[in-house]
Order: structure tokens, then C-alpha cells, then sequence
């Protein structure tokens, strides 16, 4: 009577999506008396959903082989297409194509004309674009998706039709495949997908959309996955690659202390769920945050973290070494970087931060190839930020050709771009340059306006590099005596230099104890010295107190 209870329990769970209780309810009843396979496979999708792929692995296993001995052929195949579809995605190939092996033969054993036929051409589309035949994959695809169409199977539909929309796009038809990947979405907005396919169509569709650099599209998406992931509370597998795709939207938008926020929780959550991989491209992300607010030793950590998880930590590294003072460390590993990089989404990542550095360097020639390319991967994409890329690009390499004002125009389109996108941190780092084009013009008044305005921004980020920079361009630096601190700041040191914790520092200036260490963080790099006591020696030594 139990092991029922718990059966009925776990199957009511299951069909609310409360995962942790059909995970518990339908183990305890299969520990009583063996499930069936067809609830065998609930099993194991609650046990996949919250971060248990390898006993998820498992129980489909035990499914399959149910299945088999009660002679059900194509059942069997379809969970030894979830076996092999789900070890391909975590990186255990051999296995992985291994199942889908086992599947394909079970039915070329017989004449099955049914829906798993279609099922097993998803990894065989995958493997065209493994080879890079991108042209098959979109015709596998469409088979695919015809079949699922002739069973009026929404799932199969869904993965083939996303699919197919990723393929074109690689294959350069951006407006057809990106219409597919929205008709995808849409059904999973409409609840027409499991939870499984769901979760897959999602990351799958947000990370094209941020391959394009279409940012806009990205950020709807990714608030619509955020809700899906919110309404199944207990949620694993795929929260992590939501909270990802969340916190670089964020990161963009320059809420940098929710972005920070979200991209731990990411971290967390990729380790426990059943796409640890992520895991390297979340430290990476934590790691670009640590860089821009000028944290450089955890930044360091973060990306040796990431490169520990399998994900290179370029540009980010090498921007790293440049605001180190390490142009030439910077030059190389850039070099090196984009050398490698053959896919044109990867190198569109890179060539922004290859301009900057090369021009560091005083390699004006190769950053001009850098930015020539970078503008005709904009023409192609025709995505907003990938423009504003290669506009400020442009703009930069201008600069250092000594055309001013052909640099200001690329400049400023740029900077209407990353404004339009609302992107504060992008557009302040275009008005630093803004202002120096219209320094060489002449316009001292105009360049100090656009200066002042950036530090305003970098000082509301807490972009403590950049406003060290913008201050240092700036005629209104810092008033001398202070070591190139703000009034707070020199505030928050008195108080340091006094023996005051960071939390009594808080109370007294009615301010909040993140904000006080921000401050520590910053005087620590302006000052250059890494500890509370060297920093109090030389407010002494330089009389700063």
C-alpha cells in the first residue's frame, strides 16, 4: 500500500513539475517494488532535472532494457536515445555515440516507421556541424522535423526546428534561422514542450542569439527563460546556463552587483547540475566582472578557475595584463588567441580587444586588418553591438592614424548604439575616446565634457581602471595630494588609517558595507598596496591624511 501511495504521489508531483517530490516519491516506491518503465522514465527525468545525470543515466538505462524485454522496440530506442543524447552533451562521447549506435540498430533490425527514427537524426545533424558541414546539417534537420511533423511530435519539432535555425545561421542565412529559433521558443512559451526539451531549446536558442551578438533578442529570451526556470523552484539542470545568460545581460547593462550575484549562483548551480563544463565559462564571466572594478587578484584567480574548467580565458586575460602595465604580455596572448580562433563567432569575440592592444603596442597596421574585419562581420551580422564594436574600432584606429574627425564620426555612431542597447559601460568607454578626437581637434571644452561624463559613469559602476584612466586624460583630475583619490575615498582611508573595521566605517559614514569594501578595493589599487597597514604608511608618507 505504501510503495502505491508513493507511486501515486510521485507520478501527481511529477505532473506539477515539483521535482524533489517525484524524485523522492517515485525512488521510494521503485526501492519497494520495481517500477514500470514508462514511470522508470519519469525517474529519470526528475532525477536529471535536479542535477542527478548520473543516476538519471541509469534509470533511462533500466528503462531501455524494460522496454526490451517486454518487447516494446521503439520505446527501448527512445530511451537509449536520451542515454546517448544526454552522455554527447556532457562530453562522454564514446558512450554517448555508443547508445546511439545500440538505438540506430534496434531499428534497422526491423521495419519501424515511427518517431524515434526521427529522434536518432538530431546527432547525426550534430556531428555535420561538428565536421562543419553546416549545409547537411540543415538538411538532417529538416528531416527531422518532417518526421516529427508526421507523428505530430511537439519535442522532436522543437529540437529539429531550433536546430535547423543554427545551422542556417552558420551557414550565413541569419534572418531564416534566427525566425526559426523564435518559432521554437515561442513553443516553449506555450507550455508545447516537456521540461527536458524545454530547457535545451532555451540555452540552445540564447546562446545563438548572444553568437550574433543580437542582444536584444538574447535579453527577451533569456527573461523568458528566467520565468520558466523560476516556476520549477526546485530546478537544476539548466538554471545554471539561465543565471549565466542572465548575469551577462546584467553585466551589459552595468548592474554589475546583480550581475556578481547571479553569476555565483550560476557557478554553484553548474557544478551540481549535469553540464559541469559550464562551470569554466561562469568563472570566466566572474572573472570579467573582478577585471572591470579593477580587482585584479581575484580576477586572476577566477580566470585560472576558468581555464581549470576547459574555457579559454581570452581576451579577458590579456585586457588583464594590459591594465597591469603588461602591454607586451597582453600582445602576445591576444596574438595567440586569435591566431587559433578559425570560427567566426570566436574571433568577433576577440578582434575588439586585439584592436585596443595591438594600438597599445603601437601596431597600427595589424590593428587596422583587425578592424577592417570586425567591420565586415558587422555588414554580415547586421547586429547592433557587433556594430558598435566595430565602429569604436574604427574609431580607435583612426585615432592613432592621426584622422581625428573621421574618428569622431565612427565614434559617435558607436556611442549611439551602445545607448540605444543600454549599455553604460561600452558608451562610457566610447566618450573617453570621443574626447580625445575632439581634443586633437581643438575642442578642448568638448573633450573635457565628454571625460567628465565618462568618469561619472565609471564612478557610478564602480569601473575603477577606466575612471583611473578617464581621470589621468582628464585637466580635472583628482585634486593633488589625495594619491588620485576621490573625497570618499581619502574619507574612508582617514578612517582605515585610524584602525576602523569596515563595518564601523559603514555606520559612520550611513553608507553600506559592500560600498566601504568597493572603496578599500579601489584605494588599495590607486595606491598601489595590498593590505589596510601599507595603505595607512603611505597616507603618512605622502601626507595624504
Amino acid at each position: 500500500m505504501k510503495a502505491t501511495e508513493a507511486l501515486d504521489k510521485g507520478r501527481e508531483a511529477f505532473d506539477r513539475r515539483a521535482w524533489v517530490e517525484a524524485y523522492t516519491q517515485l525512488s521510494a516506491a521503485d526501492r519497494n517494488a520495481a517500477l514500470e518503465p514508462d514511470n522508470l522514465e519519469r525517474l529519470a527525468t526528475a532525477a536529471f532535472l535536479i542535477g542527478r545525470d548520473v543516476e538519471s543515466t541509469d534509470v533511462w538505462a533500466r528503462a531501455h532494457q524494460q522496454f526490451l524485454n517486454h518487447g516494446h522496440i521503439e520505446r527501448a530506442v527512445r530511451c537509449a536515445f536520451w542515454v546517448g543524447f544526454r552522455l554527447l552533451n556532457s562530453g562522454e562521447h564514446a558512450r554517448g555515440r555508443g547508445w546511439i549506435a545500440r538505438a540506430r540498430r534496434l531499428l534497422d533490425d526491423g521495419p519501424h516507421d515511427c518517431v524515434e527514427q526521427g529522434y536518432l537524426l538530431l546527432p547525426a545533424a550534430l556531428e555535420c556541424i561538428d565536421r562543419g558541414d553546416h549545409t547537411r546539417a540543415v538538411a538532417t534537420f529538416a528531416r527531422a522535423e518532417e518526421v516529427g511533423h508526421r507523428f505530430a511530435e511537439r519535442d522532436l519539432m522543437a529540437l529539429a526546428r531550433h536546430g535547423r535555425g543554427r545551422s542556417l545561421i552558420r551557414r550565413g542565412d541569419i534572418d531564416e534561422g534566427v525566425s526559426l529559433l523564435d518559432e521554437a521558443m515561442v513553443a516553449v512559451e506555450m507550455g508545447e514542450v516537456s521540461p527536458l526539451v524545454a530547457g535545451d531549446v532555451c540555452c540552445s536558442v540564447i546562446a545563438g542569439c548572444l553568437e550574433l551578438w543580437d542582444l536584444g533578442r538574447a535579453r527577451q529570451w533569456t527573461t523568458q527563460m528566467t520565468h520558466w526556470c523560476e516556476a520549477q523552484p526546485d530546478l537544476i539542470a539548466y538554471s545554471g546556463q539561465c543565471l549565466l545568460r542572465r548575469a551577462e545581460i546584467l553585466e551589459l547593462r552595468g548592474a554589475w552587483p546583480d550581475a556578481v550575484e547571479a553569476v555565483q549562483q550560476a557557478r554553484e548551480r553548474c557544478l551540481r547540475g549535469p553540464d559541469k563544463s559550464s562551470s569554466g565559462a561562469a568563472c570566466y564571466r566572474q572573472a570579467e566582472l573582478h577585471r572591470l572594478r579593477g580587482e585584479s587578484p581575484k580576477a586572476e584567480e577566477a580566470y585560472r578557475e576558468a581555464s581549470r574548467g576547459g574555457y579559454k580565458p581570452q581576451p579577458g586575460l590579456a585586457l588583464l595584463r594590459l591594465s597591469q602595465g603588461q602591454p607586451d604580455t597582453a600582445a602576445s596572448a591576444i596574438r595567440l588567441a586569435v591566431d587559433e580562433a578559425q570560427e567566426r563567432r570566436t574571433r568577433s569575440r576577440l578582434l575588439p580587444a586585439y584592436v585596443e592592444i595591438m594600438l597599445a603596442v603601437h601596431d597600427v597596421a595589424v590593428a587596422r586588418v583587425a578592424a577592417d574585419e570586425l567591420t565586415e562581420m558587422a555588414a554580415a551580422f547586421d547586429a547592433p553591438a557587433l556594430r558598435a564594436f566595430a565602429g569604436q574600432a574604427h574609431g580607435e584606429v583612426l585615432l592613432a592614424e592621426g584622422e581625428a574627425k573621421a574618428a569622431l564620426s565612427a565614434l559617435r555612431g558607436a556611442w549611439m548604439i551602445w545607448q540605444q542597447i543600454d549599455a553604460p559601460y561600452n558608451a562610457a568607454r566610447v566618450r573617453v575616446l570621443i574626447g580625445l578626437a575632439c581634443r586633437e581637434l581643438g575642442d578642448a571644452d568638448a573633450a573635457e565634457m565628454e571625460l567628465d561624463a565618462a568618469r561619472t559613469i565609471f564612478q557610478q559602476l564602480g569601473a575603477v581602471p577606466d575612471l583611473a584612466h578617464a581621470e589621468a586624460l582628464s585637466h580635472v583630475a583628482s585634486p593633488k595630494g589625495t594619491g588620485g583619490l576621490s573625497a570618499r575615498e581619502a574619507q574612508v582611508l582617514r578612517l582605515v588609517a585610524a584602525g576602523t573595521s569596515n563595518r564601523s566605517i559603514a555606520t559612520e559614514l550611513f553608507i553600506s558595507e559592500r560600498t566601504v569594501e568597493r572603496h578599500v578595493s579601489n584605494i588599495f589599487i590607486k595606491l598601489d598596496v595590498s593590505s589596510r597597514a601599507a595603505a595607512t604608511a603611505y597616507a603618512y608618507e605622502h601626507d595624504l591624511l
